[in-house]
């Protein structure tokens, strides 16, 4: 089923026109899946990777709820959406006020890194949607601060990565709180394994399940390629070159640890690269400044680690640079999913060492297609690339030889069959006569 316009999914006029106020016109496939079958009041089970438009996926189909059936006097929360990091419940706000323009329809936030006084304010109010990460929800929750048997609507985003960070528990715990809810609605970058399964038989009610990967056509939007790196040293050179590219306007640069990090935003400092950057032990004032300054575009280069990256989500980021290997092909997925977003086209880079030769190819395995090497002139690797490792087919003389051995072995060792030894009592002991 495809859907051209939001037009066909039965959304409110006032709806329609916020989201043609941002530049969005056409539903992904993500959401032209997800918002009838959630407007039919069925539990959702979803998949769909990053930058697919998953988050207006859950939000149109509960803001549309509260528009058909407005409560008759102010009240606690009827939307909660538990996400596992602050980043994203400040995105998911942001964007939530923006869908609700003009609707008198209230959002609050409830995370972690903000003193209880902040969110006493959000106890006292009326509030429509609150989005919390479930750590400070569960104390506040345990406190009697939050009145949770107003809740309608449960949406967990990114299960799998609350399930990764241990949360677990307390979204169980959350959701047995709620238990008067009418629906709940939870999504994951993918369904597979068996902790995730269990996770959502025992949150959701005869789900429909929805695998929304991105078609040939949206991942072409992505361009892929990677460069051929001798040492660390020509790696830096050629990461250098190209953030100094013009095209290249705002990127993220991924490295695996945060050592790496700060090692290399002094390396482009010195090259006259300003660049700011995330890692997993940032305080939240620091991790919001650095957001901050990538989306005013103060900075147009950010270094971070997979752990401190999850989750954020800034506006027309241009290219993604792999300056180290992602250790999997699904965190590599995550990355380059940080561009190319709602609808825009983006670039996809990866510097490769000789190390990283057999991921690569796993990686073009997994996305079923091949990535594209490429070489600048001026830094051209002065090592061959690594031949590819494949198993040589033996030859017949090899295979009559591999045969023979194989039938000398079975002559000298013959195989005893279990049925052979099953009614073999214990062997007798030998009896001795003295003879008198």
């Amino acid at each position: 089923m495809t859907t051209e316009h939001f037009t066909e999914l039965s959304l409110d006029e006032i709806l329609i026109q916020n989201l043609h106020t941002q530049h969005i016109h056409t539903p992904t496939v993500i959401q032209t899946q997800t918002i009838p079958a959630a407007l039919d009041g069925k539990d959702i089970l979803g998949s769909a990777p990053t930058g697919t438009g998953k988050t207006l996926a859950f939000l149109l189909p509960a803001v549309q709820h509260l528009l058909d059936f407005p409560r008759r006097k102010p009240g606690p929360p009827r939307i909660l959406i538990l996400t596992p990091t602050r980043e994203l419940a400040m995105q998911i706000a942001q964007q939530a006020t923006l869908l609700t323009a003009g609707t008198h329809l209230s959002i609050a936030t409830i995370t972690g890194g903000v003193a209880y006084m902040n969110h006493a304010e959000i106890f006292s109010k009326n509030q429509d949607i609150v989005i919390a990460t479930t750590g400070r929800l569960l104390q506040y929750i345990k406190e009697e601060n939050f009145d949770c048997r107003a809740v309608e609507m449960l949406i967990l985003d990114e299960a799998d990565r609350m399930l990764d960070m241990g949360f677990a528990p307390d979204v169980e715990t959350i959701a047995a709180e709620t238990r008067w809810r009418k629906q709940t609605l939870l999504f994951s970058a993918t369904l597979e394994g068996e902790g995730l399964q269990d996770f959502a038989n025992r949150i959701l009610t005869d789900p429909v399940e929805i695998n929304a990967d991105p078609s040939r056509k949206e991942r072409k939007k992505i361009l892929q390629f990677y460069y051929r790196a001798d040492d660390l040293e020509h790696k830096t050179a050629l990461l250098i070159h190209l953030l100094k590219q013009p095209e290249c306007q705002k990127s993220i640069v991924f490295v695996r640890k945060r050592e790496k990090v700060y090692e290399l935003v002094e390396k482009l400092h010195a090259a006259g690269i300003q660049s700011c950057y995330l890692e997993g032990e940032m305080v939240q004032a620091k991790r919001n400044e650095a957001i901050k300054r990538m989306s005013d575009n103060t900075v147009n280069v950010l270094v971070a680690t997979d752990v401190a990256a999850r989750g954020i989500d800034i506006d027309d980021v241009t290219h993604v640079i792999n300056f180290d290997a992602p250790r999997t092909a699904d965190i590599y997925l995550h990355r380059i999913g940080r561009t190319a977003r709602a609808g825009k086209k983006g670039t996809a880079i990866t510097l490769v060492e000789a190390h990283d030769n057999e991921l690569l190819q796993k990686i073009e395995r997994y996305i079923k297609e091949p990535i594209k090497h490429r070489v600048i002139d001026e830094l051209r690797p002065k090592t061959r690339a690594p031949k590819p490792i494949t198993k040589k087919k033996p030859s017949h003389k090899a295979k009559l030889k591999k045969e023979a051995k194989n039938a000398e072995l079975k002559k000298k060792h013959p195989k005893i069959r279990e049925r052979n030894l099953k009614n073999k009592g214990k062997p007798k002991k030998s009896i001795i006569h003295n003879e008198q």
